[in-house]
């Protein structure tokens, strides 16, 4: 029985993804490597996998010197073919900016704790250090802010103290004030009481004295005296009966 065709489309299951990768990956790179020996070529092979591993493969001395080859080869091109190759030349710039930002996706994963298997222990030691960085990094920032808000605090409040220091200054002056003029007020009431009460008792005391109301008492005495000598001499005038 033939082996059936496999459709081509991501395999969602995550280890039978990984299983394939790995077999289809060293069949790759022995492809490859076969490649450059039955036929004497200079063959290089970059893969990055899902996690942002990579697997790379050169015939030649060094995949720095092989890639540097085909940009002199690029650029080295007729003019005939200028265009084909500004676009080469634009279609890898793009797969260079891809490529960072699919590692920067993958570092961002990793930090927030996904796409951690395949990970080994010095990889997740690294891992946890820039974590611990990071969060002492937040933890300066954060207290620096706080810091700051605290000072500002401060100084609002010694502002406050500062207002309220003169506004209680300003209170006691005023009530300083105040109470020195209802004691000014008092007082003049007072003298013009004391006026008017010895006033009245000046005219009081000119009542009660017969000397100054045109009354003599001296000849009433005198009468009363004249009467009883009458009397004790046995005469009784008629106006008396």
């Amino acid at each position: 029985m033939g082996r059936g065709r496999v459709e081509l489309k991501r395999i969602e299951n995550k280890i039978n993804r990984q299983v394939t990768f790995a077999k289809r990956r060293n069949g790759l790179l022995k492809k490859a490597y076969e490649l450059s020996v039955l036929c004497d070529s200079e063959v290089a092979l970059i893969i990055f996998s899902s996690r942002g591993k990579l697997y790379e493969f050169c015939s030649g001395s060094s995949m720095a010197e092989t890639l540097e080859r085909y940009k002199s080869f690029s650029n080295c091109a007729s003019e005939a073919a200028q265009p084909s190759n500004q676009t080469q030349s634009k279609y890898l710039e793009y797969l260079e900016l891809k490529a960072k930002v699919d590692a920067f996706e993958r570092s961002q994963r990793k930090f927030l704790g996904e796409d951690l298997r395949g990970l080994g222990i010095e990889d997740l030691q690294q891992l946890e250090n820039q974590l611990d960085l990071s969060l002492k990094q937040i933890k300066s920032t954060k207290t620096q802010y706080m810091l700051d808000q605290l000072s500002g605090l401060q100084e609002k409040e010694q502002m406050l103290l500062e207002t309220n220091r003169a506004l209680r200054t300003k209170l006691e002056e005023t009530s300083a004030e105040i109470l020195l003029r209802s004691s000014w007020e008092a007082r003049g009431r007072n003298d013009s009481y004391n006026g008017q009460e010895a006033h009245s008792q000046g005219f009081v005391s000119e009542c009660n004295n017969p000397s100054q109301i045109g009354y003599n008492i001296t000849a009433h005495d005198n009468t009363n005296t004249g009467s009883s000598a009458q009397i004790d001499h046995g005469f009784i005038h008629g106006w008396m009966l």
